[in-house]
C-alpha cells in the first residue's frame, strides 16, 4: 500500500478479550515491526483505561473519519467511538456488549467497502455471548458473507509454508462428517483457487484434497467417504482444468516436502486443518476470509480470557493478520481480477 493509500480498520473484538490490548501493543510496536496505518473502531475509554491498568504510555487519539487515522498514527492510537455500554472487566465477558462488537464489525465492513478503508482486521469474538444476545451466525466468516452480499464466503488459514481451507468448520466431527458433500467441496475449493489467483498472485494453483478416513479409507475398507464424496469432487474440478490432487491421506500431507507440492489444501473439518498450521506456527497463524468483495484478515486465536489484562498476549498472530491484508489488498490492486479462464 502506497502512502496514499486508506488505513486498515481493526475491530474491537470481545472487549473482556485479548484483542484491546493487542491493538494497543502493535501500535507501540509500528515502527520496529514496519506495520502498515490503521486505525480501531472502538470505545476510547475502554482503550485508555486499558493502557493505564497496564502502566503503558499509550495516547488514544479519537477521530471522526477514517482519513483523520493516517494524520494521526504517529501521535497515538486512532480510534473511531464506538462505545460500550456493558462492564470491561478483563476475563468476564458480558453479553451487554454483544451490539458494540457487532456495530464495530459493521462499521468496519461499511467503511471498507465505500473506499474508508483498504482492509478488515477482525480481533476475537466470544461466541457465547453473541449467541446469548442472538446472534444468528457461526463466526466471522458466515456474518461477513451476510454483511458483503455474497452467497459464499471461505476461511482460509495461513502461515508461512501453509494455506489451509476446511471444508467443515465449527461443528462436531460427528456432524462435519455427516455434512461432507461433494459438491460443497467443489464450490469452496472454486472460491479458493479464484482467491489465489487475485489475492496471493498465483496464476496456476495447485491444490490437494485431504483424505477423511486413515490412509485415505483403503479402498472402501475403512470408510468410502473416499470414493463417494471426495474423489468425485477431484474428478469434477480436473474436468473443469482446475490443478487438483487428491484424496491425500492426511497423516502424509503436511510434511515439508509434500507442502512444496501444493498451494493450499482443502481439509475435511476444522482440527485437520488447524492442527498442521498451530503446530508449525502456533503464535503466528492468520485468518482469511475468502470469497468477499474486500480483504478480512483475523489472528488465528481466540479472546484468551485467561490471559487478558495482563499484557502478555502475543502480538504475533495480529502483526501477520496487519501485514497479510496489506499485501493481498497491494496484490488486488496489482493484478486485478485475474480471471481463471484467461490464465489457464
Amino acid at each position: 500500500m502506497s502512502a496514499a493509500s486508506p488505513p486498515l480498520a481493526v475491530t474491537m473484538g470481545e472487549p473482556a478479550g485479548i484483542g484491546g490490548e493487542l491493538t494497543l501493543k502493535c501500535w507501540m510496536a509500528r515502527d520496529d515491526l514496519a506495520l502498515p496505518t490503521f486505525f480501531t473502531i472502538d470505545d476510547p475509554a475502554r482503550l485508555r483505561r486499558l493502557a493505564e491498568r497496564l502502566g503503558w504510555n499509550t495516547p488514544i487519539v479519537e477521530i471522526d473519519a477514517a482519513d483523520a487515522a493516517a494524520d494521526s498514527f504517529a501521535n497515538g492510537v486512532p480510534v473511531l467511538p464506538n462505545p460500550v455500554p456493558g462492564s470491561m472487566t478483563p476475563g468476564q465477558p458480558d453479553p451487554k456488549n454483544a451490539r458494540s462488537v457487532l456495530a464495530s464489525i459493521r462499521i468496519a465492513v461499511d467503511m471498507v467497502r465505500h473506499g474508508q478503508a483498504a482492509a478488515v482486521i477482525t480481533n476475537p469474538i466470544h461466541k457465547k455471548s453473541l449467541y446469548e444476545a442472538g446472534f444468528g451466525h457461526p463466526g466471522h466468516t458466515e456474518y461477513l458473507a451476510e454483511l458483503s452480499g455474497v452467497d459464499r464466503s471461505v476461511m482460509m488459514l495461513m502461515c508461512p509454508g501453509l494455506r489451509v481451507v476446511p471444508a467443515t468448520i465449527h461443528m462436531s466431527l460427528a456432524e462435519a462428517i455427516a455434512a461432507l458433500d461433494t459438491d460443497e467441496i467443489i464450490e469452496i475449493s472454486k472460491v479458493t483457487e479464484a482467491a489465489l489467483r487475485r489475492d496471493f498472485g498465483i496464476d496456476r494453483p495447485h491444490l490437494a484434497i485431504a483424505a477423511l478416513n486413515p490412509h485415505g479409507g483403503e479402498e472402501g475398507a475403512m470408510g468410502r467417504e473416499e470414493k463417494d464424496i471426495i474423489a468425485p469432487a477431484v474428478e469434477a474440478l480436473k474436468k473443469l482444468g482446475f490443478s487438483v490432487s487428491g484424496p491425500a491421506p492426511a497423516d502424509t500431507l503436511f510434511h515439508d516436502r509434500a507442502r512444496e507440492t501444493y498451494d493450499a489444501a482443502i481439509c475435511m473439518y476444522h482440527d485437520q486443518a488447524q492442527i498442521p498450521l498451530k503446530t508449525i506456527d502456533f503464535s503466528g497463524g492468520v485468518n482469511v476470509t475468502l470469497g468477499l468483495p474486500f480483504v478480512r484478515a483475523s489472528p488465528d486465536h481466540g479472546t484468551a480470557f485467561e490471559i487478558a489484562g495482563t499484557g502478555v498476549a502475543d502480538t504475533a498472530s495480529l502483526t501477520a493478520a496487519l501485514r497479510t491484508a496489506r499485501d493481498m489488498v497491494r496484490c488486488r490492486a496489482a493484478h486485478g481480477p485475474r480471471d481463471r479462464s484467461a490464465l489457464a
